[in-house]
């Protein structure tokens, strides 16, 4: 059965491949008698029907005999899928504005009022490719200094795609700014998908992450907790779901594993995915974290957004800056068993699908030339090694290119490129599929603080091959550890997370340790732990996995009231080196915090740092266990420490919101270095 697996797996991606060829060479179909078996006729394999365009005045209809969809022209929105015996996949119920469309949030910096959202409805319709093979159609937007005050100074070219055989379809979005433009922010960009919520009620983010629903209705009659996103069910259409909490934030996955999501009707058994091959147009890197699918039932391809981050990840234009990026294209994934197999056969089935549209990718078929190929791409390979305490090789490192920078920048880029990978055991790495342009080289390695960036710029031309050859990351080090808390990962997964107040729980994850940092309401469980004193850490003797709080927040003191908290470490030392010692902080999240650092004293005196107010990721309140890093490395004079019993003392100073408050990654002490 393995075996037989791996063969029609293999069958996809040649057949995939096939069709790619038989359309950029504009090859018919049926004269190299190419054949798929459909879905729901896994015993049948038949030729596949042309593509058919019916153009009407206010809509449009793309038919490949296998699905059909409907586009309101010349705005460019979705607002008819049908498949399967299905009339209409999509929610309609909503006005044909909400259904299936594009958006992005901006503002104008000048105006002091609210952001705008701006749905880039097209004001006409060009047909780039129509014939039995592929159909491929812009709508397109230009702007003008004319243009009204909602919409956001972009040139918008949004494409559909569909081809022959293929059960799904394509979109992909070219933004554009000229020079001279005025100034504007943008921080959100996505494709939405509103399904009928009487049909797809299970929903699937992951092998773990997947789990019946409840609908926008049972949001609606429940009640609202501490932000508008979170709402306790109390009156569900499904009695399962009573006394659960439901929050879109629980949902959210970090960019690197954010290929596959979406929903499951049981009658007909249909599946509807978004399945996204490449992270090279999202924003923030390959741990940014973003929504996926969520209660509604919605279903997003989110390009970028300021989640978890802050609004310094919003893209920022000013003096007439020019800009284009094309996002996508992703696939809009249809799928069906017969009813005699079970759904949830269709998420293993969209998991196969994932891997065909990543193999395949870059794709062929998209009739743009600010797409390249991949003969137009390059490559850039290398090995990656860390000179810490000794010289080990850099395994499972994250290895980018990214926009020219500082260290660290790529976290906050959003404007160009981003291509990531990560390297082997023995560290070597190999970045495929790179697009031509200017990037700097930026690596960080699990298991050591700080991160590594090539200094010179590397200019990857058409076609080009970039041997990097042998680099040497050396992290942050000014002498041998004395102590240390944490894993030094990025994230504040390996300390306590504790169980969620049993009348706010998601009982999704109830029994999962890895994701338990997905509850809601857990800022408050440190109260909860300690009430009146605050959390005291002794070195050698307690244990960072259950004797450290997985984020340093505020306490509750009721009436809706918090104070701030002072965590204490406790460590001794056999002797006190002259010289200066360095405690390395390296912080997996901040929002509206501040920490200050003491040593031996309460005063003044025996403050040696402070972060300033820091942070905006609000990783805390929407579920996250990271938002951005962030490294310091402090000095200490010795004359701070005395031989025998010390404390350090972590004070997060900002103390009036729940949410204000910072995650740990690692913190370490170093002692004086003797030579």
């Amino acid at each position: 059965m393995g075996k037989m697996k791996d063969m029609i797996f293999v069958t996809k991606i040649l057949v995939v491949i096939l069709l790619h060829f038989v359309i950029s060479t504009g090859a018919s179909t049926s004269s190299i008698n190419t054949k798929r078996p459909l879905k729901n006729h896994s015993s049948v394999s038949v030729l596949y029907p042309p593509v058919q365009l019916h153009k009407y005045d206010d809509h449009v209809v793309v038919d490949n005999g296998i699905f059909s969809i409907t586009i309101a022209s010349p705005e460019g929105i979705v607002t008819r899928i049908n498949y399967n015996g299905i009339d209409n996949i999509l929610n309609d119920r909503n006005e044909n504005s909400d259904r299936g469309y594009w958006d992005v949030n901006w503002s104008d910096p000048s105006d002091l009022k609210d952001g705008h959202l701006d749905k880039l409805t097209g004001k006409h319709l060009d047909v780039i490719v129509n014939n039995e093979n592929q159909v491929e159609l812009s709508f397109k937007r230009p702007w003008t200094f004319a243009q009204e005050k909602n919409q956001v100074s972009l040139n918008i070219d949004k494409r559909f795609v569909v081809l022959r055989g293929l059960s799904g379809f394509y979109s992909y979005g070219i933004f554009e700014r000229l020079r001279g433009w005025p100034d504007v922010d943008i921080y959100q960009g996505r494709i939405v998908f509103k399904l009928q919520e009487k049909l797809f009620r299970y929903m699937a983010v992951s092998d773990e992450r997947q789990r019946l629903m409840p609908t926008f209705e049972d949001r609606e009659k429940g009640k609202p907790l501490d932000f508008p996103e979170a709402v306790l069910l109390t009156h569900p259409s499904n009695s399962r779901l009573q006394g659960e909490v439901d929050d879109k934030y629980q949902y959210s996955t970090e960019n690197k594993d954010n290929r596959v999501h979406g929903w499951i009707c049981s009658d007909p058994p249909v599946g509807f995915w978004m399945i996204t091959p490449s992270n090279e147009f999202r924003n923030g890197g390959p741990v940014k974290q973003d929504l996926t699918s969520h209660a509604g039932p919605v279903a997003l391809s989110m390009f970028f957004s300021t989640h978890y981050a802050g609004p310094d990840l919003g893209m920022k234009f000013r003096d007439g800056e020019p800009w284009k990026k094309v996002f996508g294209p992703v696939f809009i994934y249809l799928n069906s068993v017969t009813t005699e197999e079970s759904p949830l056969s269709l998420w293993d089935d969209a998991k196969e699908e994932m891997l065909v549209q990543t193999n395949s990718w870059p794709y062929h078929f998209p009739n743009s030339s600010d797409y390249p190929r991949a003969y137009q791409r390059g490559l850039v390979t290398g090995q990656l090694v860390v000179r810490d305490v000794g010289l080990a090789f850099a395994n499972s490192a994250f290895v980018g290119l990214a926009p020219p920078g500082a260290l660290g920048s790529w976290q906050e880029e959003s404007k160009g490129y981003q291509f990531w990978t990560q390297t082997d055991e023995k560290g070597y790495f190999e970045i495929k599929n790179v697009r031509p342009g200017y990037y700097h080289l930026y690596a960080w390695v699990p298991g050591y603080i700080g991160e590594y960036m090539y200094q010179s710029i590397i200019y990857v031309l058409k076609g080009s091959k970039i041997r990097m050859g042998l680099l040497v990351h050396k992290p942050p080090r000014n002498g041998p550890t004395v102590w240390e808390i944490g894993v030094p990962d990025r994230t504040a997964a390996e300390f306590y997370v504790p169980p969620p107040n049993p009348t706010l729980m998601n009982q999704l994850y109830a029994s999962q340790r890895t994701d338990s940092f997905r509850q809601y309401g857990l800022w408050d469980r440190y109260t909860d732990l300690y009430p009146d004193k605050d959390l005291v850490y002794t070195v050698g003797v307690n244990n960072y996995q259950t004797d450290w709080f997985f984020a340093h927040v505020n306490r509750h003191v009721g009436n809706k009231t918090y104070v701030s908290t002072t965590w204490t470490v406790l460590f001794d030392l056999e002797d006190v080196i002259t010289g200066n010692y360095t405690i390395q902080l390296a912080l997996a999240s901040a929002t509206n915090a501040e920490v200050q650092i003491r040593i031996n004293g309460v005063g003044d005196a025996s403050l040696v740092f402070t972060t300033k107010l820091i942070g905006k990721d609000n990783a805390i309140a929407r579920h996250g266990i990271h938002g951005l890093y962030w490294l310091y490395s402090i000095t200490v004079v010795h004359s701070h420490l005395r031989a025998g019993k010390n404390a350090l003392y972590l004070k997060q100073t900002r103390g009036s919101y729940p949410f204000s408050g910072v995650m740990y990654d690692y913190i370490r002490l170093e002692r004086p270095s003797r030579y």
